[in-house]
């Protein structure tokens, strides 16, 4: 987002940057009930919050929503800081804005993860961070379940519900020509839009033919009889049978 870049309404490109001092004498203005001062320091952090809302682009949200969002938790941290405390003011408003971008992703998501299932995830990933930091190595599957005394299904099925979705459009390799994205790698061969129109041609030439032509084709290529037992189940003779079935391919081939 460099040069002119319009989010909101709001020229990124002129945002003002306050200094620490800066930022701290309007906190305490804004403490005192100065409007002024507290609305020229939600201008002067404006950039703190795009700089934040840059780490969560790529998940399909828009990024006017997440300036906004955003803005919502500058507005809280400015609101809850505490002036009289050793800290800049960043240090604190940045994990604020990413709690509330991350709130509203959470809520906002078209996958509905349940309560239970994120804080099964939650202790997996402080044991597994644990369990790294002691052994210099990731733990397997069992070693997990027995630590957190789980059963290896809730622990997969717990870290595959808190894993973020991936477009099929997302690019995972891309040279000076062209890219390869996730479709191209989990794609169906088998459904295509090819096979499934050959499918409904298919139908379409069968429907043409005999009602005991398509009987026999039913008996040999979906129920896998032989010649001699379909000539037994419709009382023809099995040179018959081949003689119409040689038929109802070779029209069938023609319709193709």
């Amino acid at each position: 987002m460099q040069g002119k870049v319009d989010l909101c309404g709001v020229n990124t490109s002129k945002l003002k940057v306050l200094k620490s001092e800066e930022s701290i004498a309007l906190l305490r203005r804004a403490r005192q009930g100065d409007q002024a001062a507290r609305e020229e320091l939600i201008a002067g952090n404006l950039r703190l919050v795009l700089s934040v809302i840059q780490k969560f682009a790529g998940r399909g949200e828009h990024m006017d929503d997440l300036f906004q969002v955003g803005c919502i938790g500058l507005i809280k941290a400015i609101d809850n800081f505490n002036v009289d405390l050793d800290v800049k003011f960043s240090t604190y408003g940045v994990p604020m804005i990413i709690g509330e971008i991350r709130r509203f992703l959470r809520d906002n998501s078209t996958i509905r993860v349940s309560r239970s299932l994120r804080d099964t995830a939650y202790k997996v990933l402080q044991a597994k961070e644990a369990f790294q930091n002691e052994h210099q190595r990731e733990p397997t599957l069992d070693e997990l379940a027995k630590l957190l005394d789980l059963r290896r299904e809730d622990i997969v099925t717990a870290m595959d519900a808190v894993m973020d979705p991936i477009s099929l459009f997302e690019p995972i390799y891309s040279d000076s020509w062209d890219a390869v994205c996730v479709m191209d790698q989990v794609r169906d061969g088998k459904n295509t839009d090819e096979a499934w129109l050959d499918h409904i041609a298919l139908s379409d030439a069968i429907s043409k033919l005999g009602q005991r032509e398509q009987e026999i084709l039913e008996l040999r290529f979906f129920q896998g009889k032989t010649q001699m037992e379909v000539s037994a189940e419709i009382g023809i003779s099995q040179a018959q049978v081949s003689r119409l079935e040689k038929h109802a391919l070779k029209q069938i081939r023609k319709e193709f």
